[in-house]
């Protein structure tokens, strides 16, 4: 982390380089000296210094200098480094001047020109002001901040996005300058015509406004282009499935990449807590989950591009090829498909306009904190619904879990029912399905029918979080490969079809287990027809198939 500077402003050369030798004489083994030949030169500094995420301890300005006096600049420098120590360099006749000073942006003390010898007049002063700021002095955030609105459904989708992603960074809410120093520092370095947001700031000083996922993977370094253009084994999805069969492959010899539309994990990875994972047996995130199984699947070589996204397969004679949504391509000798399922939309009325404005699909692993002391609804009685609840718990006032049907046996694992019934604030209403939404700027209401009360209650609600069951995306793989109607793809037995082999089947054997209807091309995990919706079994199923890619290599 850079250190506190302190900064001094003098539009007078000789008395600025006096300062400035002075300064950093006494204090550069502990703090950085910045000087400025003018207010505004002097404002401008505190901007950049703010927009780096550093900080300023103490502020030294002399008081007469022309357009902008001392005064004037310490009212506006406060606005940007409020905590800073303020001194005013003034002459005898200037002194006046400083006890308005006092008044008016609180200063701390005023030293008259000249200031000779130092050790006597002006170090012990300072010394004694810097001691009092570190005494109060909490370094700042060293890495990402995401500034923007709530209710934003832009800014949602960037701290998902670094969050799946495992990017550490601080979330500030824009509306929240009032009771959060950090955030108003923030805007006062802005200059209006800057304030677009959502805005993501760097490190390094460099800011992006609204800015797309790639333009962010593009700057936190995630890959997004392959280093090679032909893999013996190309994998699109980096769910679980897709992981482990990346891992079992590239540990195998075969060289791969996988090809992730958002963060490796899938759905998967934005599990809370997954409690029944074989070998952790006091459970674990899904993020951990994810995080574990990219780190052994890059150790054995496998290049992971995200985000990114396969939008078509080309395949003659003599080449396969993968289209990749920016332009680019790439050739691979097999491949495997685990897209895996996306969260199937709740069709009522204002569903689509407060989606991200209170209105979320899945986890919303983002959210959680946010929703400390409020009622949070959650729709769906699987396990992804019932470890929402319990995460949510922790934060929510209340967590209201609407089920369709009269119990939660159905369809959620034994364990996630036992601790649902044994957190208090989580209250489960049965028989119950939202048949509306309402809201301007983002959620305000919703509106539950029940089956059982024959009832229709609108109650306030800022957050609904939706697991209503879940759909394949494969329509980009229409007419290429066989698809049951829901589009979950078919593989090996389901393709056959009264003991004949699929359409234009070229090679003079079935299609393997988890083949598809073109020979080398496989589906695992949620995607396939068929599949047990477990992220064990996902991850199974693409262990598995990579036998059957080398029983297909030694065929070509």
């Amino acid at each position: 982390m850079a250190k506190p500077a302190l900064l001094t402003v003098d539009d007078n050369p000789d008395v600025l380089r006096a300062v400035e030798r002075d300064l950093r004489r006494h204090y550069s083994d502990r703090y950085r000296v910045l000087a400025a030949d003018s207010a505004a030169a002097g404002l401008d500094l505190l901007r950049r210094v703010q927009q780096r995420n550093e900080t300023v301890a103490l502020l030294l300005v002399d008081y007469r200098m022309p357009q902008t006096n001392g005064l004037e600049f310490l009212s506006e420098a406060l606005k940007i480094m409020p905590d800073a120590k303020r001194v005013l360099l003034t002459a005898y006749a200037d002194t006046d001047a400083a006890i308005r000073a006092i008044n008016e942006v609180k200063l701390n003390h005023y030293l008259l020109k000249p200031w000779d010898p130092p050790e006597q007049n002006l170090y012990p002063v300072l010394d004694d002001l810097l001691e009092d700021w570190q005494s109060s002095f909490r370094p700042p955030f060293e890495g990402i901040r995401v500034l923007g609105t709530r209710w934003s459904p832009r800014a949602y989708d960037l701290r998902e996005f670094l969050t799946r992603n495992r990017v550490p960074y601080r979330w500030m809410d824009a509306e929240a300058a009032d009771r959060d120093p950090e955030v108003r520092r923030v805007l006062a370095s802005l200059e209006p015509r800057e304030l677009q947001l959502p805005m993501v700031l760097f490190p390094d000083g460099e800011r992006l406004p609204a800015p797309t996922t790639a333009q962010i993977a593009d700057k936190v370094g995630l890959r997004r282009r392959a280093d090679n253009s032909l893999f013996d084994l190309a994998i699109v999805g980096g769910g679980p499935a897709g992981l482990a069969a990346g891992v079992y492959g590239a540990s195998e010899g075969l060289r791969t990449v996988i090809i992730e539309r958002e963060a490796p994990g899938g759905q998967a990875g934005l599990s809370a807590r997954i409690e029944n994972y074989l070998g952790f047996p006091s459970g674990l995130s899904g993020a951990d989950l994810a995080y574990r199984a990219v780190a052994q699947a890059r150790r054995f070589g496998v290049e992971i591009l995200t985000p990114q996204e396969a939008s078509a397969i080309c395949i003659d004679n003599s080449s396969r090829g993968l289209k990749l949504s920016d332009g680019s391509e790439l050739s691979f000798r097999s491949l495997i498909l685990s897209m895996g399922v996306q969260w199937r939309k709740l069709d009522v009325p204002g569903m689509d306009r407060l989606q991200g404005a209170g209105v979320y699909y899945g986890a919303g692993s983002t959210e959680a904190s946010t929703c400390a002391g409020e009622d949070v609804y959650i729709v769906g009685g699987a396990n992804s619904a019932g470890q929402a609840a319990i995460n949510f718990a922790k934060y929510a006032r209340r967590v209201i879990l609407l089920i369709r049907g009269d119990s939660l046996g159905a369809s959620m694992s034994r364990y996630l029912i036992d601790e649902i019934e044994q957190t208090p604030n989580i209250q489960v209403e049965y028989g119950a399905q939202v048949s509306a939404v309402d809201g301007q700027e983002h959620l305000e209401s919703i509106t539950i029918t029940c089956s059982a009360t024959k009832t229709v209650e609108t109650v306030p609600a800022s957050s609904l979080f939706i697991f209503i069951g879940a759909e394949p995306r494969t329509d980009w793989l229409d007419g290429l490969v066989d698809r049951d109607k829901r589009g979950f793809i078919l593989t090996g037995p389901d393709l056959m079809k009264d003991g004949k082999r699929p359409r234009g089947w070229p090679l003079d054997r079935d299609p393997g287990l988890l083949e598809t209807s073109i020979p080398g091309v496989f589906a695992v995990g949620d995607v396939r027809h068929g599949s047990v919706k477990r992220v064990a079994s996902g991850v199974g199923e693409g262990s598995i198939a990579i036998q059957f890619v080398h029983q297909y290599l030694n065929e070509v």
